[in-house]
């Protein structure tokens, strides 16, 4: 009622009236101790119809690598890092279409009236779009621009001052080169909207931040131990690998999971989706699994269950970033060639490092048969160019100077001479066309493909399982380190 979200009408036939309903929430910190006691007025947004009460949607969230960037950036160049929460954020955003609602449960005020929403509540399809376009109007007026590579990055640059805003619907991180320009800023942000300043960034959508000599180390601790308390497997006995090597998965092993346990194996492996924000070592054990949701097998569960067991034994790991004079991009490229026995597909990988700072990676089974593995290699090869060049368009967006030329590393001769030699016609002319602009880029001087040897593959546990020993040494090439 103080933010004046609708007023009451009679209502009229013909009329799309949607319910709502009071959602109670106990919000805690890092640590888990409790933060408070949390009610809030959702509206049914599923009851909406397009193109009555809704048009366009869109939910502001920033990419995960555009936050490992920027913060690799801040801690470098020694910023200071403040974290804000929109305090009912999606109360701020104007509406535009008419939208009708019942009258929230115990504060009904006219029998028989209906609210009118003049601003956006939680659960509307249009809320995230209406709260965007309030923010970004804002933060406009104030001189900051949208990054194209990004659109939930803002930059701010003025003389010696510099400023990133990076916004996950109502988590805000701000980076900057001076605290009382970050103090202004808020100041004037907090005329328009009700801000919570949280102080320097410490926890952010369930990553916990720690400061080390050196720079910052990302963990998931405490959503990890929360993933084990929920399966029950707190107290399980731990494992140093996350699947087993001797083991590989398909569809036809082990018999099908009834409905209940296949709804518990996608809730298992959806929660262990988003551990791979900063832990890149589980990201091809959790791709495997994932690749059978659709239908479960007793197979995949025991699987499932092991990545929860080596989790257990690495529940401190986390993902560090170090100060560093060097913003050179750097990545590694690998694939497996028809390592999955179902279709024959490759698995490929790719490592993205500024600096010594890891900032993107992915481990991800391509999306057609390759015919050797050269292809395969290609392929994958070309999903890593395509990363460093959105990575070098997002530098040159900020005006951050990088060096002209990225490198990329693979272990496979054959795929090297194919980003620079235009001769293996045989080969070659039955790979799609698409992947063949990584020549371009080389011919350009943009890119510079070397070889490696596999024992030198910094993305080989993008693509296969690993023994101890190289998952060792996988997960200290990524710059993964263990807090107390």
């Amino acid at each position: 009622m103080k933010n004046n979200t609708w007023h009451l009408v009679p209502p009229t036939k013909g009329l799309n009236i949607i319910d709502c309903k009071w959602v109670y929430k106990i919000k805690r910190k890092a640590d888990g101790s409790l933060d408070r006691y949390k009610a809030r007025l959702v509206a049914k947004g599923f009851k909406q119809r397009y193109g009555i009460d809704y048009e366009d949607t869109f939910s502001l969230v920033v990419k995960a690598a555009t936050i490992r960037t920027i913060l690799s950036i801040a801690v470098s160049r020694g910023w200071s890092l403040r974290q804000l929460d929109g305090q009912n954020a999606f109360l701020h955003g104007a509406l535009e279409e008419d939208v009708y609602m019942k009258q929230p449960p115990g504060y009904e005020q006219k029998d028989g009236y209906v609210c009118k929403l003049d601003k956006a509540l939680y659960g509307l399809k249009q809320a995230p779009r209406a709260w965007y376009s309030r923010l970004s109007t804002k933060l406009h007026e104030l001189g900051f621009k949208s990054s194209k590579s990004d659109t939930s990055l803002f930059f701010y640059s003025k003389g010696d001052i510099t400023m990133f805003m990076l916004v996950y619907v109502d988590d805000i991180i701000v980076a900057s080169s001076s605290h009382d320009a970050t103090n202004v800023l808020l100041k004037n942000l907090n005329r328009e909207f009700a801000l919570k300043d949280l102080g320097e960034l410490h926890y952010f959508l369930g990553i916990e931040v720690k400061k080390v000599n050196d720079g910052i180390v990302l963990t998931q601790e405490k959503y990890a131990k929360d993933v084990l308390r929920r399966v029950n497997m707190s107290e399980c006995k731990a494992v140093n690998t996350p699947l087993s090597i001797s083991e590989i998965l398909s569809a036809q092993g082990g018999t099908p999971l009834g409905p209940e346990d296949s709804t518990k194996y996608r809730s298992l492996v959806g929660a262990l989706q988003y551990l791979t924000l900063t832990r890149p070592d589980l990201s091809f054990s959790v791709n495997k699994v994932c690749q059978y949701l659709h239908a479960p097998t007793t197979e995949q569960g025991v699987a499932a269950k092991r990545i929860l067991r080596y989790l257990k034994h690495t529940v401190k790991l986390g993902l560090k970033i170090s100060k560093s004079n060097s913003l050179l991009v750097n990545a590694f490229s690998d694939a497996d060639w028809a390592g999955c026995l179902d279709d024959r597909r490759s698995t490929g990988g790719f490592a993205i490092f500024i600096g010594p700072n890891l900032v993107s990676w992915s481990a991800r089974k391509q999306a057609t048969v390759s015919r050797s593995s050269t292809e395969a290699e290609y392929k994958a090869l070309a999903n890593a160019t395509a990363k460093i060049i959105w990575i070098q368009t997002l530098f040159l967006e900020l005006g951050v100077q990088v060096p002209r030329a990225a490198k990329v590393r693979c272990d496979n001769i054959g795929a090297k001479y194919l980003s620079s030699n235009p001769v293996f016609h045989a080969r070659i002319k039955h790979i799609e066309v698409d992947y063949h602009f990584v020549r371009e880029r080389v011919a350009r001087k943009l890119l510079q493909v070397e070889y490696i040897s596999t024992t030198d593959q910094v993305a080989d546990g993008f693509t296969k399982t690993l023994a101890v020993r190289q998952l060792e040494m996988f997960t200290n090439n990524l710059n993964l380190t263990c807090i107390d």
